[in-house]
């Protein structure tokens, strides 16, 4: 048995597997929430893009939904860079930009239920600035859905120290990240769990602690 597999099933029978599975069910509450609580989870998987997840954390808690939806740009700015998080000036253009999209809810959701987890990815990456793949995966994990990878550097160092991949790639294309994709769905199938909950234990195993 490989080492990450059996650790995971270990951590499965402590504490730990409770924490996870009410996290799983905050996410999955996501799907009734309102068309800019959407917005709010999709600004914070903007600012999670090369930076780290617990400041754009801090970010989505000061600005709050009503910030991300209606602060100027000035203001959104600020608030980045007081938390010294990565491309604030960036960042912020993106949010600002993403704005057109405050009915995401609603095309995000048909698309989910008219063609799937996959495609409503592919309009993401299409239509959101700032989001690649990772970050279109993270939002849709974050707003219910599980059947998607969510390829930071916590979970491509992990596959590499065990065996699954050879290496940490420098930049992931499309091409790439839909590979490696397949590798971790085949984790996730052999541990009876879904992406999103195995995601969660991966990033613990890394970090010590389980966000979002």
């Amino acid at each position: 048995m490989n080492p990450l597999i059996k650790k995971i099933k270990s951590l499965g029978k402590t504490e730990l597997n409770n924490k996870i599975k009410n996290r799983l069910k905050e996410f999955e509450c996501f799907k009734n929430k309102n068309t800019k609580q959407w917005f709010s989870e999709l600004c914070f998987c903007i600012l999670t893009a090369n930076s780290k997840a617990r400041s754009a954390l801090k970010i989505q808690n000061e600005l709050g939904v009503k910030g991300f939806c209606e602060f100027c740009s000035d203001d959104v700015k600020k608030c980045i860079y007081k938390y010294r998080h990565r491309f604030y000036n960036n960042k912020t253009r993106y949010i600002i930009k993403a704005r057109k999209h405050l009915d995401i809810k609603t095309k995000i959701q048909k698309l989910v239920k008219e063609k799937g987890e996959l495609e409503a990815r592919e309009w993401l990456v299409k239509n959101i600035k700032g989001l690649g793949y990772k970050e279109a995966s993270h939002f849709l994990r974050n707003v219910g859905y599980k059947n998607l990878a969510i390829l930071d550097r916590h979970i491509l160092n992990l596959m590499s120290e065990n065996g699954y991949i050879k290496e940490k790639p420098k930049a992931l294309t499309k091409k790439s990240y839909l590979g490696t994709e397949k590798i971790l769905k085949k984790i996730s199938d052999n541990l009876k769990i879904s992406m999103a909950e195995l995601d969660l234990y991966m990033w613990y195993m890394k970090t010590g602690e389980v966000l979002k």
